[in-house]
């Protein structure tokens, strides 16, 4: 990707939020002083790296912490379009397997089954913004067709 490209992807509302909701999670200051792109670097995995990371593997709290930045950002997001509070919901087991969940009043508006959560990232940072992006219009349709149960 070419400078102006990354400049671009840098300044989208979805890669903002995530570098807010990973410097939330940053309570040592780890990331004070680091480009976007650096901060959110472990979000990308290749091809060639899922290859090497074993099929069975245990999630450590860093690649848990990772994933609920992940529906934090794309639940902030959806507060900010509709103006209602929007939950995440995630449940992961010790083995890396659940669900993440997102409501907005009583509609659920994300419903996502999560598997082998320890490979957990994108092929690229553009990537990660498209699934995003792709979330947020989901559940921005759905609080557009139910808005009285949105609204409970």
């Amino acid at each position: 990707m070419n400078q102006a490209v990354d400049a671009d992807l840098l300044s989208t509302e979805f890669i903002k939020e995530m570098v807010k909701q990973m410097r939330a999670i940053d309570s040592y200051g780890t990331y004070d002083g680091w480009p976007a792109d650096r901060i959110l670097a472990p979000y990308v995995v290749t091809k060639e790296q899922r290859r090497e990371i074993p099929v069975i593997g245990d999630p450590d709290e860093i690649m848990l912490a990772r994933i609920k930045a992940f529906y934090n950002a794309v639940s902030s997001l959806i507060e900010k379009e509709c103006g209602l509070m929007a939950v995440p919901s995630i449940n992961i087991t010790h083995e890396g397997f659940g669900r993440a969940i997102i409501t907005v009043g009583k509609l659920v508006v994300m419903d996502r089954t999560l598997r082998d959560v320890h490979r957990y990232g994108y092929e690229s940072l553009s990537k990660m913004k498209d699934e995003g992006d792709k979330l947020l219009s989901v559940a921005l349709g759905l609080i557009g067709k139910y808005p009285e149960v949105a609204g409970l």
